[in-house]
């Protein structure tokens, strides 16, 4: 891009970080160790403890990351009868997701090849904090949601805090997500660029216009100084 530099700012789980075998692996091990605390485990499943994520986060999509998990933990306990162990079952679950998490392969390479030219950025609703993923010391800002009263995305006051955290005109900001309605739609309601990273290839959902959309983030580089 051409003019004032540009910032590009990320979003992290599923764009930067491949969050899905992170939480599986840590999904694993707590019904392993319920296992092991009582045989009213035996009839619990990994497919029960992925419902109950989708079930608590359907009810508590607001709310910090954390306690979602930290509810839908509860719910998997409550099956077992290991309701009063919820501290114990959710420290192992996160030691062990943050553990496992990764960054795909491609994210470490793109911000290398971004960085000379770009003021780079991380702006998330999830807890995959850079220091614990592998992303340490890659970015000239970081914001996450629920930190100082920072609302979680689609807010229109989360992207206003990625606007005064670059110190740019809205205009001259890109942001890079998976989520069509959060990272796309969102960003660019608020004046901000936005690139769909698409790693799946699903079909473009009705009514999304993203100003590029890419299938992985090694991509962006020549895709950005095109433009």
């Amino acid at each position: 891009m051409s003019g004032p530099r540009t910032a590009v700012v990320f979003d992290v789980d599923e764009t930067l970080v491949d969050l899905r075998p992170a939480v599986t692996g840590a999904l694993a091990a707590v019904l392993e160790e319920m296992r092991r605390w009582t045989p009213a485990a035996a009839g619990v499943s990994l497919a029960d403890l992925e419902s109950d994520w989708g079930a608590m986060f359907g009810a508590l999509s607001a709310a910090p990351v954390q306690e979602i998990r930290r509810a839908a933990l509860a719910r998997s306990l409550a099956r077992a009868g290991l309701d009063d162990h919820l501290d114990e079952f959710a420290a192992l679950f996160f030691a062990r997701r943050f553990a496992l998490t990764r960054p795909f392969p491609d994210a470490v390479p793109a911000l290398a090849a971004l960085r000379p030219r770009h003021l780079l950025g991380l702006a998330t609703n999830g807890n995959s904090r850079a220091e614990r993923c592998g992303l340490a010391r890659k970015f000239s800002f970081e914001l996450y949601a629920h930190e100082n009263g920072l609302p979680k995305k689609p807010e229109p006051e989360f992207y206003a805090a990625v606007v005064a955290a670059a110190g740019l005109p809205p205009e001259r900001i890109v942001y890079v997500g998976d989520s069509p309605e959060h990272d796309v739609l969102a960003a660019q309601r608020a004046g901000l660029r936005a690139v769909w990273l698409n790693r799946a290839g699903l079909p473009r959902p009705s009514g999304l216009a993203p100003d590029a959309e890419v299938s992985t983030l090694a991509e962006l580089p020549e895709l950005l100084a095109r433009r």
